[in-house]
Parts: C-alpha cells; sequence; structure tokens
C-alpha cells in the first residue's frame, strides 16, 4: 500500500543552465554531467524506497540534457509534473500543491537532486517522522533545507514565503512551520552539493554512486 508521495523537485541538466557553481574549475559540459549523475542517483533512491510513489517536478526540457534517454528510463512509472509560480519558493509551493492534486490523501515528501548520497533509508525514515509530526524537515550544512515533509500537503503554502538559498533559508523554514503551529520532526543533516568542495566531499563519502564515478579525475 503507498503511504507517501515522494517528490523530486529538478532541473533538466543542460549545460551552462544547472550546477553552474562548478564552474571553475569544472566546464559547463562537466557540471550538466555531475548534476545528470546526481538527479539519477537521487531517482534510484526514491525507486528503491518501500511505500512511496515516485514523482518529478521538471523545470526545462530534458531531451535538451545531458544522459536524456537514461532519465527518460528511469521516469517510467513516474509521476512526471512542470514547475509553474514565479520565483523558486512559489515552485516548490506549487510543486507540493500539484503532487497532491495528483495523489489524493497521500502526504508529500519532497527533496532536490543536490544530495546523490541520500539512500532508501533516509527517505524512509523521512517518511516515518510524518506518522507523529505534521512536517518533517532535514538541515543542509550550508543552511538551507535537503529534505521536507507534510502530512497535510496544503502546508507546503507555507514555503512560498520563506527566501531560497540563503545561508538562513533552513531556520527560517524551521520558524515558519512552527509560527504555524506544525509540529516538526528534524531528520539527519546532510550536505548539498553546491561548490566542488562540496562534490569532492560528497564523492568521498558515497564513492558508490554514479555522481563519484562522474566527477571528473582532474578535480580530486
Amino acid at each position: 500500500m503507498t503511504r507517501t508521495a515522494l517528490l523530486v523537485v529538478a532541473k533538466s541538466p543542460v549545460p551552462g543552465r544547472v550546477k553552474t557553481r562548478l564552474c571553475p574549475p569544472a566546464t559547463h559540459a562537466e557540471a550538466a554531467r555531475i548534476a545528470a549523475a546526481s538527479l539519477l542517483d537521487t531517482m534510484d533512491a526514491v525507486r528503491r524506497t518501500e511505500r512511496s510513489r515516485p514523482v518529478v517536478a521538471l523545470a526545462g526540457d530534458l531531451d535538451a540534457g545531458v544522459d536524456a534517454a537514461a532519465l527518460r528510463t528511469a521516469l517510467r512509472g513516474w509521476t512526471v509534473l512542470g514547475q509553474r509560480g514565479d520565483g523558486f519558493p512559489a515552485r516548490l509551493a506549487a510543486a507540493h500543491a500539484d503532487t497532491a492534486a495528483a495523489h489524493p490523501g497521500l502526504p508529500v515528501v519532497q527533496i532536490g537532486m543536490d544530495t546523490p548520497q541520500v539512500t532508501p533509508e533516509l527517505l524512509a525514515e523521512a517518511c516515518a517522522a510524518l506518522d507523529g509530526a505534521d512536517a518533517a524537515l532535514g538541515l543542509a550544512e550550508d543552511g538551507g533545507w535537503w529534505v521536507i515533509g507534510f502530512r497535510d500537503p496544503a502546508a507546503a503554502r507555507l514555503l512560498a514565503s520563506v527566501p531560497t538559498s540563503r545561508p538562513d533559508t533552513g531556520t527560517r523554514t524551521l520558524a515558519a512551520l512552527r509560527a504555524a503551529g506544525l509540529r516538526v520532526a528534524l531528520l539527519p543533516e546532510l550536505t548539498d552539493v553546491d561548490t566542488m568542495d562540496d562534490a569532492l566531499r560528497v564523492a568521498d563519502e558515497a564513492p558508490w554512486t554514479r555522481f563519484a564515478s562522474v566527477l571528473p579525475a582532474a578535480h580530486r
């Protein structure tokens, strides 16, 4: 029986449009390949999480990105949604709303494509946390967050009011949830891959991933 909708908010890995903070030292083509591998690793972890319904909210043209064929194959059986909204916070809130509309009655747990080290066990922990809480939040080392979940997906509208890509995004998100009266379960902290230093650290922590295998040797 399906327990949770597992939502990945992602961007097509088009050179020059993804992971630009890896450049330099990476080229835009290398950064796009790293992004594609990170997304494939993330999707694999979602697919292997028991009792979950996989969903992706995608920005950009998948066929214009790196490893489009592999991504198309990996997406078989997924609910594929487009992103909508003005600005990333609004797109996050809309992705939760659209997921809830596609899968009524299911809680929604959402991640991005910046944590290729994520495992089915971590995702299952996030899903299970909603049994005893209204929301679940996993903070990231850079001050943001890597996972968020809502037992009632309507509460995700709160995300539209929290600025992203700031060193206090995580604490602001937690404050907004608690101010709304939500009981929040905190999950383990992970490293988001934004810079090459982040990428090298995550590759060392998760050498079994596609992500680690495509990280150019010249940057290690």
